[in-house]
């Protein structure tokens, strides 16, 4: 690379890293080459697909208020102009783009699905978020119920110190509907109790939403435009979905990052930095089976914290020490395809097949391991490929690499899994007609443990002026894929403009402001509310 072009090596082929390397070719004279270890683009937001079946690792809604994501996302692929397969069917009618593609016809595009999404407690169906229904009451029972009330105006009127998740939820909806609803599923995610959690993952990901808002919207819902500026994050009804999964919107930016001239190495792994003085002149890398250098003028990276100080040989000791004990949640899906379920579709809303509507079903029940169902039918009827005889599913599983859940052989985890749905009446185990199973490692980083030293870190990275932490891994924080492309596009334009102020990088997804009250920033829970 001795030449007169500058080059930026881009670690991870994800959303933040792809966008970056689009950012990049389209605003600047700047070659990206972007190192991807693994054979797949798309990071946790690839589609995985087996037999024809494919497979959204996490849950990913396309949905955001910045309007500047959402004209990347329009302008990869278009909003549908015509109904899709199952809405053809059952007659739902959804909002459709005046000269829009047909999914019928033509692979490139976004289809416009209707989110649902909810509580499986007690063997029955509650609404996410709680909503003050006859239905609720019912299902909780009655002493529950009065529990719940009584508990949320104690909540009202004594407020906890905000030191913790427990305490964070607490304060919004009361402590029995925390029991409830929130301490045994984040205890599954996170494998800690939220009163060991840091309130930044609430104030994050929950955002403005409380009881007391829930309430508001589902009264004022029909007297507002239907524009998403006017819902919580949380609350949204609809969202765009790639035909075929997230995977495909990044596989179609990487085809038009290599198209407008970057560089793509896959099975390529970042093995650790050059430095010299407060820049970085080099990432060490790794390609079939070769150690080599590749200079550069700047990196952006979106690869674990921890791995990253861990390639930084001169990284001051105490430095290495929190970046080495940052927690991550590692991550299990089991997909299944299925004749039908046990579960019974009494909602107004009609389905292919009838299944029930949900994308998907937090599972709240304390007998299994379980957290979350999703119903990859719903997401996108092109995601399946029988979608009118058969149902596939996603079993989410929260685990640490290495442990019982990780280290058990897939046969065995399978069998598992399938017992877990058994045993809480969603399936009969002889319905199943095939079943996979997937492992992600870091999928969720996670705000306990030496994540309260976690500034010391920043400090230390943000002193080499050419680099820039991007993404969720890449920052430590748990973003969506908007968030993740907004830490992107802010790198590049301090790039663009010879500015090493990290500031804006760093300011995504963290004010309160920014989720609530700006309309040209706020963005909302992208991927849902977990993942």
């Amino acid at each position: 690379m001795k030449n007169n072009k500058k080059f930026a090596v881009i670690i991870g082929a994800g959303p933040a890293g792809l966008t970056a390397a689009y950012e990049l070719l389209t605003k600047t004279d700047i070659l990206p080459i972007v190192l991807e270890e693994s054979p797949f683009i798309g990071g946790i937001s690839r589609t995985a697909n087996y037999k024809g079946n494919r497979m959204d690792l996490g849950g990913h809604r396309f949905f955001s208020k910045d309007k500047r994501v959402n004209d990347f996302w329009a302008r990869l692929m278009p909003t549908q102009g015509a109904p899709s397969r199952d809405d053809r069917i059952t007659g739902n009618e959804k909002p459709l783009a005046a000269g829009g593609p047909d999914p019928e016809k033509e692979d490139r595009v976004m289809l416009v699905r209707t989110r649902v999404s909810r509580i499986f407690y007690l063997r029955k169906f509650f609404d996410y978020p709680i909503s003050m229904k006859l239905e609720t009451f019912k299902n909780m029972g009655f002493s529950r119920t009065m529990k719940s009330g009584f508990g949320y105006i104690y909540s009202c009127i004594f407020k906890k110190p905000e030191d913790n998740l427990k305490n964070f939820y607490i304060n919004r909806f009361g402590k029995p509907l925390y029991e409830m609803f929130f301490e045994d599923y984040t205890e599954k995610l996170w494998g800690v109790n939220p009163e060991n959690i840091s309130a930044d993952w609430g104030a994050q990901r929950v955002k403005g939403l409380s009881l007391r808002k829930a309430l508001w919207s589902m009264i004022k819902k029909p007297f507002t435009n239907g524009e998403g500026k006017e819902v919580e994050t949380s609350l949204i009804e609809q969202f765009i979905y790639p035909k075929r999964g997230p995977g495909q919107l990044w596989e179609t930016l990487a085809d038009e990052v290599v198209d407008l001239g970057g560089i793509i190495l896959m099975e390529t792994k970042a093995l650790g930095l050059v430095t010299e003085g407060n820049r970085v002149t080099g990432v060490r890398v790794l390609r079939e089976g070769k150690e080599s250098v590749l200079d550069c003028d700047y990196v952006l990276s979106s690869m674990p914290v921890k791995d990253l100080v861990e390639g930084m040989d001169r990284a001051p000791a105490s430095v290495r020490e929190v970046a080495s004990a940052l927690p991550y949640r590692d991550f299990i899906t089991v997909g299944l395809l299925v004749d039908k379920l046990l579960i019974e579709n009494k909602t107004d809303m009609k389905t292919v097949g009838n299944i029930v509507p949900d994308c998907w079903i937090y599972i709240q029940e304390r007998d299994v391991k379980i957290g979350r169902l999703q119903i990859f039918n719903n997401w996108s009827p092109y995601m399946v490929a029988d979608p009118e005889n058969t149902v596939w599913m996603g079993l989410e599983y929260f685990c640490n690499e290495g442990d019982d859940m990780w280290n058990m052989s897939d046969g065995d985890f399978i069998r598992f899994a399938i017992d877990e749905l058994a045993k809480i009446d969603v399936l009969r185990p002889e319905d199943v007609r095939d079943s996979v199973r997937i492992r992600v490692k870091k999928a969720y980083p996670a705000y306990f443990g030496a994540y309260s030293r976690f500034d010391e870190v920043k400090e230390y990275l943000d002193s080499f002026e050419n680099l820039f932490c991007i993404g969720r891994n890449g920052q430590h924080r748990y973003n969506n894929m908007d968030h993740s492309m907004l830490t992107a596009m802010e790198a590049v334009d301090a790039i663009a403009a010879g500015s090493w102020d990290k500031s804006a990088v760093w300011g995504v997804n963290t004010e309160k402001e920014y989720h609530e009250t700006n309309e040209k920033a706020e963005v909302s829970d992208a991927e849902g509310e977990n993942s």
